[in-house]
């Protein structure tokens, strides 16, 4: 083990019994790229042997802000909601999938999804867009929902270990951080920040910081 793998996992808590389990649960935080890249180009390219440019762009961008919707709610409603489930398992269940990354926001190794959790993610996606817009249309659909969640993830690493140059950089950043450390209520906007500004959940000076997320 390199003394930088060492210090990864030292920055990195043990969150499951199984060594299995809990080696699947740290990711390299270049892996969405590695291994939903290729598939993104695949999906335009098959999509090119039957479409032309402008339907395939446009279906693009609507997969797209279709992930920017799916990473603002799923923030918001999801991450951020203990359920009540069997066995008094809501608690634990929050952790897992976020409450860990409040408690831990630096570490290297689960700031972006495994594998395991955003294939069914991708699945589920492919089913939903394929039975609303029918299956020509789907694939530069899926590949602009794959291109968002890859944006997200790799914007959401540079948050937390990134150095923003540009005012735009810094504003993200910025405004993650305020999530983490001042009011976890409001900025469910990673990278698309904008839905926290539609939806009325953007900072505001001089706001009294929430007291119910978690």
């Amino acid at each position: 083990m390199t003394a930088t793998e060492h210090d990864a996992l030292a920055a990195s808590p043990r969150l499951f019994e199984s060594d299995v389990l809990d080696k699947l649960s740290r990711v390299h935080h270049l892996t969405p790229p590695l291994v939903y890249g290729p598939i993104i180009l695949w999906l335009l390219a098959y999509a090119s042997g039957y479409a032309g440019a402008g339907e395939i762009t446009l279906a693009f961008v609507v997969g797209y802000l279709a992930w920017t919707l799916t990473e603002y709610f799923g923030h918001r409603f999801l991450f951020h909601t203990v359920f009540s489930l069997p066995f008094g398992l809501g608690p634990r269940f929050q952790f897992l999938i976020h409450g860990v990354h409040h408690i831990y926001p630096n570490d290297p190794l689960r700031l972006v999804m495994p594998p395991l959790l955003s294939a069914p993610i991708m699945l589920i996606a492919l089913t939903l867009i394929r039975l609303v817009f029918g299956g020509a249309f789907a694939w530069p659909t899926l590949a602009g929902f794959i291109a968002g969640y890859v944006l997200y993830d790799c914007v959401h690493y540079w948050t937390h270990h990134g150095q923003p140059k540009s005012e735009l950089g810094r504003l993200v950043r910025r405004l993650h951080m305020l999530h983490h450390f001042r009011d976890p209520e409001r900025g469910f906007g990673v990278h698309a920040i904008w839905w926290d500004y539609a939806f009325g959940t953007a900072y505001e000076k001089g706001q009294t910081p929430g007291t119910h997320a978690v």
